[in-house]
């Protein structure tokens, strides 16, 4: 690299599996847009699956490097090729996997030795802990990353802290995870892998955790108000720092960086845009379970017949690969693609899932829970239909359900871990898959078994270079720093905010009919633009009476706020068991950002701030 050796150098390692490696090249992306030096550390067949984004981060002059080092299958006995966890063949070779990142080591020191500038950071999977060592030899600090949120993470932590799983005597048994923010309760079998003794991995699991008790830190890609209070509440707990620097995946604002995050897609871009654009607004049900699927084919039929039976247009993703064949011979013996031909498309291996969920045609998203489509999901604004498999999913689960109430459960109750698959069968039948896409709202109509709001909040996305992506609650106050100075009181420009109101059909969340006002949070923004939803529910049958609504606009390079008044008028006639949603949306310009500042009504005034 031409940097000089004051330059700021970030060595990224991540695990060689896709949910691990996504989130770290946007990472890559994101810390090289700050001015840093960057280097990602790979193998051959892996930097090939993200060589396009690097080579355009490259182009637009971000200093990214990939460090590619030969995998070293077949002295572990790995099969050719076999550098992703994604192409493992069976749960007996995982030892030999974890054998062959190890032997990365060597090389990797040998390489940051002979070339500049030296490390100044290492930031590295959880699962690589000779990372320690090195950092150690380099004299640099190390940051984990897990993968996961907090959480996901505060909620291992809490229950391994207090034994609670040991409370109850039954593996169905649901107990409650102790010391968390908001109460909430798991059962056993639903606890992450780390819970359940592997004594051939056992070993490894000690080292890993040996090793992060003497990271530095740990690096997690989130927001700490779409956590509720987790951020703050597991750097207590470790005693670290702790960084949330997410939703990372808003570094992909090209249609082409979107198409080609992670891996070249299964999909022709303008085959899958094309369709895309021939369905109506917020109709179509977007199904993906991961890259690590652990679904058997008699399991898939079963959702492939409720996504048909739905009558709702609907993507499939569907892994390729030798597992897959008995439902690809499925597939062709049952002519499915010709029965759902033009409300059904399906992709057979990688799918372009932050292009697609952004898309204004995506009503819901049938998901594992897997971290990061998770968030993906919140910034896409979609609500969830989850379908947790393995690892931390069922916390994560619990989270867009029960905390944030974005979504609905498809009713999964254990998990399928890798090698158990045949043993568990078939969890979901296709009239359950059917009717928790009725329930997430999919038919446009209310549903009062579905009202997924999360915590009262604004999610906000600052302009590129400014503090990133956070929310604000409206539950609390919220505090101005005293440099700011408020600006006079002017009309703004109409193109620079609008009031559009979206009909009870459109509506995807409701508030609680105890609430006589509730702000509500449907949709986090992308490329700077706010929703925050306005519910309003009324007990008797009766027109709204108009809603004073003020905006707030911060101008970071004057450091000035100004305010602009707008009225919500009287909309519909609602029911006892009925309620009406009006979203506010404002654009965000270079300049500025701008969120929701109050609204009150002549007999209910509120103050969100």
């Amino acid at each position: 690299m031409s940097a000089t050796q004051n330059q700021l150098h970030f060595v990224l390692i991540p695990l060689l599996a896709q949910g691990h490696m996504i989130p770290m090249i946007d990472m890559a992306r994101l810390f090289a847009e700050h001015g840093a030096t960057v280097s990602l550390v790979t193998t051959p067949h892996n930097a090939s699956r993200f060589a396009p984004t690097i080579r355009r981060a490259k182009q637009s002059g971000l200093r990214i490097e990939l460090i590619e080092i030969p995998f070293p299958c077949a002295e572990v006995g790995l099969p050719a090729g076999c550098e992703n966890l994604d192409s493992v063949p069976s749960r007996d070779l995982l030892r030999n996997f974890y054998s062959a990142l190890n032997k990365l080591q060597q090389p990797l020191e040998k390489y940051l030795h002979e070339h500049t500038p030296p490390p100044s950071c290492i930031i590295s999977d959880k699962c690589l802990y000779w990372t320690s060592e090195t950092a150690r030899k380099f004299n640099v600090p190390r940051l984990v990353f897990h993968g996961m949120g907090c959480f996901a993470l505060l909620s291992s932590h809490n229950v391994k802290l207090y034994n609670a799983h040991h409370a109850v005597a039954s593996f169905s048994e649901p107990f409650v995870v102790p010391g968390m923010p908001r109460r909430f309760e798991i059962t056993k079998a639903q606890l992450p892998g780390a819970f359940v003794a592997l004594p051939d991995l056992d070993d490894l699991r000690d080292q890993m955790r040996e090793a992060e008790s003497s990271a530095y830190g740990v690096v997690v890609n989130t927001f700490s108000e779409l956590e509720h209070g987790c951020v703050e509440e597991y750097e207590k707990a470790i005693r670290k720092k702790v960084w949330s620097i997410g939703p990372v995946s808003l570094c992909n604002k090209d249609i082409s960086d979107k198409f080609e995050r992670g891996n070249k897609a299964s999909i022709d871009e303008n085959k899958c845009l094309g369709w895309l654009d021939s369905m109506e607004p917020k109709t179509v049900v977007y199904a993906c379970h991961g890259s690590q699927c652990r679904l058997i084919p008699s399991q898939l039929v079963e959702l492939g017949l409720g996504l048909e039976a739905s009558n709702h247009p609907f993507i499939w993703v569907i892994n390729a690969g030798e597992r897959f064949l008995e439902l690809e011979s499925w597939l062709l013996k049952e002519k499915f693609e010709d029965r759902v031909k033009g409300r059904g498309l399906l992709i057979k291996g990688w799918a372009p899932q932050v292009l697609i969920l952004s898309h204004p045609a995506i009503k819901g998203f049938l998901t594992h829970c897997g971290w990061n489509s998770t968030i993906e999901g919140v910034c896409s604004g979609v609500p969830m239909i989850t379908w947790p498999m393995f690892a931390e999913q069922f916390f994560n689960e619990k989270l867009i359900v029960e905390i944030l109430r974005i979504g609905v459960p498809v009713g999964v109750q254990v998990p399928v871990r890798w090698g158990e698959e045949e043993n568990v069968g078939v969890l979901v039948k296709r009239d359950e898959v059917e009717k928790a896409i009725g329930k997430g709202h999919m038919n446009g109509k209310p549903h009062d078994k579905f009202a997924p709001r999360a915590k009262p909040g604004v999610f906000v996305g600052y302009p590129q270079g400014q503090k990133g992506y956070k929310s604000y609650d409206l539950e609390r106050p919220a505090t101005v720093e005293p440099t700011l100075q408020a600006a006079p009181c002017e009309p703004l420009p109409s193109s620079t905010a609008r009031l559009e109101p979206i009909g009870t059909d459109q509506s995807t969340l409701t508030t609680p009919y105890t609430d006589p006002i509730g702000p509500d949070i449907i949709s986090a923004p992308e490329n700077f633009v706010l929703v925050a939803p306005l519910t309003l529910v009324k007990g008797s049958d009766q027109f709204l009476a108009p809603y004073q609504v003020k905006i707030m606009f911060y101008t970071p390079l004057s450091r000035s706020i100004r305010y602009h008044n707008a009225v919500i008028h009287s909309f519909g006639q609602l029911g006892d068991t009925s309620s009406f949603s009006l979203y506010l949306l404002l654009k965000f310009y270079r300049d500025h950002t701008a969120f929701l500042a109050t609204i009150s009504s002549t007999d209910k005034p509120r103050s969100f701030f």
